[in-house]
């Protein structure tokens, strides 16, 4: 059983930076994909970035903005957050998918979430 803890969200102004943390235990860290999902209210759950062993991969909407990476000593997933706009105003949640080699964007393929951590962006 894996257990996933996300902190480091908040309130920002527009075009500023956060960076999220997801704290992990219980699991063999560094062989874990490891997922950034969001989901602003009135909306489905959509994906953000997501890092394995075979490299990152990331949404349009956030390319060029976010940076996702990992410390496998600390067994942390971070989400570097740039250029903040109002639209990036959501819930956000990590993931950690312990069943494949390659990030995958579906959140049915994750199989542990954490509780998620507002992040919201004021214009």
């Amino acid at each position: 059983q894996v257990q996933l803890e996300e902190s480091g969200g908040g309130l920002v102004q527009g075009g500023g930076s956060l960076r999220l943390s997801c704290a992990t235990s219980g699991g063999a860290f560094s062989t874990l994909v490891m997922g950034w999902f969001r989901q602003a209210p009135g909306k489905e759950r959509e994906f953000v970035a997501a890092d394995s062993r075979s490299g990152v991969t990331y949404a349009e909407f956030v390319k060029g903005r976010f940076i996702i990476w990992r410390d496998n000593a600390k067994n942390t997933a971070y989400l570097q957050m740039n250029s903040l706009k109002s639209e990036d105003t959501a819930v956000y949640y990590c993931a950690a998918d312990q069943q494949r080699s390659r990030a995958s964007s579906y959140s049915r393929d994750y199989d542990y979430w954490g509780q998620g951590t507002q992040v919201t962006v004021s214009s």
